[in-house]
């Protein structure tokens, strides 16, 4: 029974270590998860506006750029997955791993061939073990990403974007990354960054920053306001549209990095919590073993004496 006993203690020993590590870890995560807050609350409403412009002079110009035509018959897509660097996150990688997936099943649906772009050595490491092909991967930032990591990711992007499809270029740039919901609440999204998608809410947005919302609600027909490029209207795009995918990939970025501390503290926190079920189940067995032990001493004490007390009886008679 002592054996048993030695056990328990050693395991509750391992476990109360184990539990300051996750405790520690918790607490480090949370301090970070403020920073990462603030760093996208800084960011988004410039990622924003920056849409907003480039929206602007997209619609308020005739010019076909081909960042922001659509191709008659788009054939390759380009998809940027952003994952973590570290575990111990819970799903968090795997969620997004599988949100891209789900997309790269649906572009390949429409015929189109998918060019993968990874952020994180978890997503390289998923599609490492599984064979697959990465065109190009990043690694070593994602906790703390930089507005030059989100350049040097999106280097290579423009450049395929802008490049023909017959030497390798895309038609389509997609974008899948863990939006930071809430505290509790991170979602896996996908965006198409490119070409740009001129939908009701970007030309809302549009006209709402040029003033011309007023005659869509009134049911007037509507008057365009003109716009003077300078020097064109193709260099105003040429120039603005690397900064709009620069600003959301480092948007995109932020958000990751923010949902990744968010789930590493509800993951820490949980094995912490579990930690410390599991000591007071181990010290309730170690306690009841110990009982055991002492009866069974005990026993053999009062066994011994019974024992001592009839032999002496017997050599009395």
């Amino acid at each position: 029974m002592g054996a048993q006993l030695r056990v328990y203690k050693r395991r509750i020993k391992s476990v109360t270590a184990t539990k300051k590590i996750t405790k520690a870890m918790e607490m480090i995560a949370a301090s970070r998860i403020v920073k990462a807050q603030r760093q996208v609350a800084a960011s988004t409403p410039y990622a924003t506006e920056l849409t907003r412009a480039v929206t602007a002079v997209a619609t308020g110009s005739t010019t076909k750029h081909p960042l922001t035509t659509e191709a008659e018959t788009p054939t390759r897509a380009a998809v940027l997955l952003v994952t973590s660097d570290r575990g111990l996150a819970g799903g968090y990688s795997s969620n997004a791993i599988k949100a891209a997936e789900r997309l790269t099943e649906r572009l390949r649906g429409e015929g189109k061939e998918v060019d993968t772009y990874i952020v994180g050595r978890k997503g390289v490491a998923y599609y490492g073990f599984r064979e697959r092909k990465v065109t190009d991967s990043w690694s070593g930032f994602t906790d703390s990403p930089t507005y030059a990591d989100a350049k040097q990711v999106a280097a290579p992007l423009i450049a395929a974007v802008q490049q023909d499809t017959a030497e390798g270029g895309v038609d389509e740039l997609h974008i899948v990354f863990t939006e930071f919901v809430s505290m509790l609440t991170q979602t896996p999204v996908q965006h198409r960054l490119l070409p740009l998608s001129l939908t009701p809410a970007s030309a809302g947005a549009a006209e709402e920053s040029t003033g011309t919302s007023a005659a869509a609600a009134t049911g007037k027909s509507e008057i365009l306001p003109l716009f003077d490029f300078e020097p064109s209207a193709e260099d105003v795009l040429d120039a603005l549209l690397p900064r709009y995918v620069e600003s959301r990939i480092y948007n995109a970025l932020l958000q990751a990095a923010a949902s990744k501390h968010a789930a590493t503290r509800r993951a820490m926190k949980s094995a912490t919590d579990n930690a410390g079920d599991l000591i007071k189940s181990l010290s309730r067995l170690a306690n009841a073993a110990r009982q055991a032990e002492i009866t069974q001493e005990i026993s053999e004490i009062v066994g011994g004496a019974s024992a001592l007390a009839d032999a002496t009886a017997g050599s009395e008679n």
